[in-house]
């Protein structure tokens, strides 16, 4: 039986792991410590064990990557084999797992959902960190392709592609919000046909945010008056703080969209589009230890009564 086995050795995938994440062979030898040649050793002694050809070995057009088709598909599983390794090597010395979690996610959620939440962490697990970058949704996808050490992405909207797992966490329902006292507040069951002749402040165009709130108006056979455009629901929600007029907006469970801003808020939950939000992982890949734990704290907590406002 063991002589089935193909031999593979963590350096030979390592220095293919590196590779994918620096996306050159100088780069991956700079990284590991090594020369050009002793990489290119080790990724064709992998080559050869696996009997494909895993990266492009002759300059051409810029590519975004320099792995192939197959090189693509034995990424995760390279990612996992070192996973592997890692904890069988600390099978018996009492290590407890990285001491690290790297993290990426958009801005509305970096902003409403993920600095609580690691704030929470660290104080539940001090000795370990999480390393937050805040990228567009766009962008998380390919970090995570390309960066090894990415343990997951955190986004909304999302649909995974092929080399990524998409593993659902809570929907974002909607909310008009607008200057306290705003007459549209007092409304008994405020609907979108309510806001047609109100100038609104919209997300910008091509934003999956604006297409949801248009979308929900013109399933009704309305057009909604646009006055403003805003990149960011933080941006959106101070221009209605300042006075200059009301806008629709995604809202996080727990009331931290408009906590702490003088606005008043109704729910429009039921007649637009929720907007899903989720972690997204390498296709095959088993998170560690301090990665599972920090998920349990993405999840918000409902709103408490004191954090009702209905202006």
């Amino acid at each position: 039986m063991p002589d089935t086995l193909p031999s593979l050795s963590t350096d030979q995938v390592a220095a293919f792991v590196e590779l994918a994440r620096a996306g050159s062979l100088r780069a991956a030898a700079e990284a590991i410590h090594l020369t050009e040649q002793g990489v290119r050793n080790r990724l064709i002694a992998l080559e050869t064990r696996l009997k494909v050809e895993l990266y492009h070995k002759h300059r051409g057009p810029r590519r975004r990557s320099p792995l192939t088709r197959h090189g693509d598909l034995f990424l995760p599983h390279a990612l996992a084999f070192l996973e592997r390794a890692r904890r069988l090597t600390d099978l018996f010395t009492g290590a407890e797992g990285p001491s690290e979690v790297r993290v990426a996610a958009t801005q509305y959620l970096t902003l409403y959902v993920m600095l609580d939440a690691i704030r929470a962490f660290h104080q539940a697990f001090p000795t370990i960190r999480v390393r937050l970058s805040t990228r567009m949704e766009r962008d998380i996808e390919d970090a995570l392709v390309r960066d090894p050490d990415l343990s997951f992405g955190v986004a909304a909207p999302y649909e995974a592609g092929a080399d990524l797992e998409y593993r659902h966490l809570f929907s974002l329902d909607w909310g008009f919000i607008a200057p306290p006292g705003h007459v549209l507040l007092r409304k008994r069951k405020l609907s979108l046909a309510d806001l047609v002749e109100v100038p609104l402040i919209v997300f910008e165009q091509g934003s999956t945010g604006r297409q949801h709130v248009l979308d929900a108006f013109r399933g009704l056979g309305l057009s909604p008056r646009i006055d403003m455009e805003a990149t960011t629901t933080g941006i959106v929600v101070k221009m209605v703080e300042a006075g200059l007029g009301v806008s629709v907006v995604p809202l996080i469970p727990n009331g931290a969209v408009t906590r702490g801003v003088k606005i008043g808020v109704r729910s429009l939950a039921g007649q637009i589009r929720p907007i899903h939000s989720g972690i997204l992982l390498r296709r095959g890949e088993t998170l560690g230890q301090a990665a599972e734990a920090f998920i349990r704290f993405l999840k918000p907590q409902p709103k408490t009564k004191t954090d009702e406002r209905p202006g």
